[in-house]
């Protein structure tokens, strides 16, 4: 977690952190060896980030924020703040609307204990995606069908793991990573 929070820092340590540090458009992104997955849910931007600091941002979607009722459970939809690790093998899901057209789950692990909260895409994405609000899905980090597949690449080239980091906005990462 130490590399996460350095290049948070970096993020962080400069107003315009885009214009100052080496962004890579989403569509020419090359996933590297110690990649780190950082996600704001405030603003519901992703961020994938090489150990050198560049780094990809792109769309994605969160929890509702509110209370749901969902497979037999009534919860906060709310994507919890965390550190997580990504450590086991894609899950393909039989319900094709969630979990989009292929069933792709990437599940996250929080202290080696397998929780509900995964990556995913969803049959409806583009239409979340496209919204300027974003908050739609149970809990889980809903992406496009191509992020999803670079986030499978990263996964896999990184030895079946990949550190997540979920926070409500940027300067929340850096509290969480803080502590790590």
């Amino acid at each position: 977690m130490l590399f996460a929070s350095t290049v948070l820092g970096l993020l962080l340590g400069f107003s315009s952190p885009i214009s100052l540090l080496n962004a890579v458009p989403e569509t020419r992104w090359q996933p590297e060896a110690g990649d780190v997955l950082l996600i704001d849910t405030k603003e519901n931007v992703g961020y994938l980030v090489h150990r050198d600091g560049v780094f990809t941002t792109f769309r994605l979607a969160t929890g509702q924020r509110r209370v749901v009722s969902y497979i037999g459970r009534t919860y906060d939809a709310t994507t919890p703040e965390k550190s997580w690790v990504a450590q086991s093998p894609v899950e393909f899901k039989g319900d094709r609307i969630t979990f989009g057209a292929e069933g792709r789950f990437l599940r996250l692990w929080d202290d080696g204990e397998r929780t509900p909260y995964g990556i995913h895409p969803h049959l409806y994405n583009e239409r979340m995606l496209a919204k300027d609000d974003r908050f739609e899905s149970m809990g889980c980090i809903i992406v496009s069908d191509a992020m999803m597949q670079v986030i499978e690449d990263t996964f896999a080239l990184n030895g079946n793991h990949l550190e997540v980091v979920t926070s409500f906005g940027l300067e929340g990462l850096r509290k969480s990573l803080a502590l790590q």
